[in-house]
């Protein structure tokens, strides 16, 4: 018996043993393996050959199901990740698009040894911190492997594509639109800031439309004086005297050109988006009416919501003292000529960039708070600000200790 156990028991670790194993029995004389030991040999090594094969034939079997798995995994890996049909033009594109936190730039300071915001013609202030201007990374003609890697693995917002894109334009239509935009935005900071400043301004010919009734008419580099008889020194003046006329009305526009100044007659034309509108056709900028120049020095950024940073920017370089007390300020938020903080896109992403980048204290446009109050700014202050004086009076406010007018959350 002792014999036996020993046999089953290396056979059982899949060991076959060759040599006779002695046992002594209780009453019994003792045996030898050439006696009953024999049998019992043969009957455990054959259960063990079989355990044993059957063992090498499972492992065999395992190898060949995780290998033949693995070829659709691979397959289905290499299919999510082309973003066309091989040997076509069809695109396997889904229509969504990825939002996170883009790049932000101190506005006070340079960029590739350029100034940011570059104020010339007048004695400027040394300023001190930061005011970061904050941005929206967008990536579109994603494959669904890299919209889920966007969502899952970089944490970033899926949204429909044609939020993004609307329908029937092109992307680089978009990126024109963003572009003006971010044009318009520079001009109405830097209007914002004489204003606040208490500087006069000009209006600036930037450009005109192609087939508009300024087209031929009006130059790029016209300074407009008046309109109609009436004294403008801002865009919005320009414009609400054309809204207040008709397709087809003359509009008499008094421009300084090459040092003289000229009268000119337009026939105001129709909008495009609506008949009944009236068009001048002409794009315009400000720019401060001394000899004060502002230069805004940021490429491939588009959209408007970089005005009311660009505005600060502007007069901590034009009074003494920082306007930040010296802190780290970030921030976000449309400009009017009025100095009024409009709401923008994507304030969930810009507070995160700017709480990772070690912002202490962040403006957010009043439209805005009902989201912001509901993201995770850590020990960074989430301020609400309608307008200029707004954000100035939260960065006075911080830096002296005092409450701050914060975004609260709804309900």
């Amino acid at each position: 018996m002792g014999m036996r156990r020993a046999l089953w028991a290396n056979a059982r670790r899949g060991q076959v043993r060759c040599e006779a194993v002695n046992s002594e029995t209780k009453g019994s004389e003792p045996v030898s393996a050439a006696g009953v030991g024999a049998a019992g040999v043969t009957q455990a090594g054959a259960q063990a050959e079989t355990q044993a094969r059957t063992e090498v034939e499972h492992r065999t079997r395992r190898r060949r199901t995780l290998t033949w798995g693995a070829v659709p995994v691979a397959v289905l890996a290499v299919a999510l990740s082309i973003d066309h049909i091989p040997f076509t033009d069809v695109s396997l594109a889904v229509p969504y698009a990825a939002e996170g936190p883009g790049p932000t730039f101190n506005t006070l300071g340079e960029v590739n040894g350029t100034p940011v915001v570059d104020v010339e013609g007048a004695p400027t202030e040394e300023t001190a911190g930061n005011l970061n201007m904050t941005t929206v990374s967008v990536r579109t003609n994603m494959t669904l492997a890299q919209a889920l890697g966007r969502w899952l693995g970089a944490g970033d917002t899926i949204v429909p594509l044609e939020q993004v894109v609307p329908p029937h334009t092109s992307e680089e239509e978009v990126r024109e639109a963003n572009q003006q935009a971010f044009v318009a935005s520079e001009a109405s900071a830097t209007v914002a800031a004489m204003n606040y400043l208490g500087r006069p301004t000009n209006v600036v010919v930037h450009d005109t439309v192609d087939g508009s009734a300024a087209d031929g008419v009006v130059h790029s580099g016209d300074v407009i004086t008046r309109v109609n008889d009436a004294e403008v020194s801002e865009p919005g003046q320009v414009r609400d005297a054309v809204r207040a006329l008709s397709p087809g009305d003359k509009l008499t526009v008094s421009v300084a050109r090459d040092g003289a100044e000229e009268e000119l007659t337009v026939r105001l034309g129709e909008s495009p988006e609506d008949p009944s509108v009236p068009q001048l056709g002409i794009l315009m900028t400000s720019a401060p009416a001394d000899d004060i120049s502002v230069t805004y020095n940021l490429q491939d950024i588009g959209g408007p919501s970089a005005g009311m940073m660009f505005s600060l920017a502007v007069i901590d370089k034009l009074t003494p003292g920082p306007l930040n007390g010296g802190a780290f300020v970030a921030g976000t938020g449309t400009i009017d000529e009025s100095g009024a903080v409009g709401p923008i896109g994507g304030i969930v992403h810009k507070i995160e960039a700017s709480k990772n980048d070690g912002a202490e204290l962040f403006l957010a446009p009043a439209g805005n708070c009902g989201e912001a109050s509901s993201v995770d700014a850590g020990e960074m202050t989430v301020a609400r600000v309608a307008t200029l004086d707004d954000a100035i009076r939260a960065m006075e406010d911080f830096n002296a200790g005092r409450e701050v007018d914060t975004c609260q959350a709804e309900g």
